[in-house]
């Protein structure tokens, strides 16, 4: 197609180029055009046939591929409690495997800043029942008491096993535990006064206690399956846990569990409601 004779006018009026030479160039411009054009709708056609010939593949292609694999027992979740879970498993001599849809020290657990209640009786004298008659008061008398006196006596235990492993908890002049004062603690029932009774690192705790139990998990032989979502549950004919599917979120593939054991250590379910302080990941 030849250039309106205008545009050589112009072109002439305004370049030192010959008009002829202006022609020319308009002409091969034109032509390159009209070549991409062609090789447009060439490829559009071919992404449609393309498409009909994967649509009539994933028709006729058989199930979509399952990977198995066999534990003794699998923790879902990799904050302290999974974690903690997964290293008494393996300590135990079960084959351990540990699901979660975060790298470990991602978990929310790092977000905690106050700290851990413990009748450790380092600023005062306390007694694990006061924690008790605290805690159970400050549910409504609706938690389950026995898993209430089960923590509260065994918390000090547990705060002790966390100094073990090396977490750095901040001390008192006497080079203890240092513990604060936090919200709905007392003593004797509650009739004492304030307890302090919040065993504390900074105000990082929960970062200092994910940190730790993530670098002793690593003495254990666990499995890890990082950035893995558990998303359903296997249940038998008799309604037992007999497994879970997961979805490995770096490539799609699905995966089985098959184990004896299941822990759910998923943590909370901020997500439930609209909106929440916790972070998106609370997914319970």
């Amino acid at each position: 197609r030849q250039p309106h004779p205008l545009v050589l006018l112009l072109a002439a009026l305004l370049c030192p180029w010959s008009a002829t030479n202006v022609s020319a160039m308009l002409s091969s411009v034109a032509s390159r055009a009209a070549q991409a054009a062609r090789s447009m709708s060439t490829l559009s056609g071919s992404r449609v046939l393309g498409r009909a010939a994967t649509a009539s593949a994933d028709v006729q292609s058989q199930a979509y591929p399952i990977i198995d694999h066999k534990y003794d027992a699998v923790v879902v979740g990799a904050g302290g409690a999974g974690l903690r879970a997964a290293m008494g498993l393996a300590e135990h001599g079960f084959k351990t495997a540990c699901i979660s849809k975060l790298f470990p020290t991602r978990s929310h657990t790092v977000a905690a800043q106050g700290g851990i209640n413990a009748a450790l009786g380092n600023q005062h004298d306390d007694d694990w029942r006061w924690h008790m008659y605290d805690t159970v008061k400050g549910s409504d008398w609706l938690g389950d008491q026995d898993a209430i006196q089960y923590m509260c006596r065994e918390a000090p235990k547990a705060v002790r096993e966390l100094e073990s492993y090396g977490m750095p908890f901040s001390r008192n002049e006497e080079g203890k535990i240092y513990q604060r004062a936090f919200g709905g603690q007392s003593r004797d029932y509650g009739s004492g006064g304030q307890a302090y009774r919040c065993a504390a690192a900074a105000d990082r705790t929960g970062h200092a206690m994910l940190h730790t139990l993530y670098g002793r998990s690593l003495a254990f032989d666990t499995t890890y399956f990082i950035e893995y979502f558990a998303l359903d549950l296997i249940m038998n004919e008799e309604g037992e846990c007999v497994g879970l599917l997961a979805l490995n979120m770096e490539d799609g593939t699905i995966h089985r569990f098959n184990t004896n054991h299941t822990v759910l250590a998923t943590g909370g379910y901020g997500r439930a409601y609209f909106s929440a302080t916790s972070a998106h990941t609370c997914t319970g």
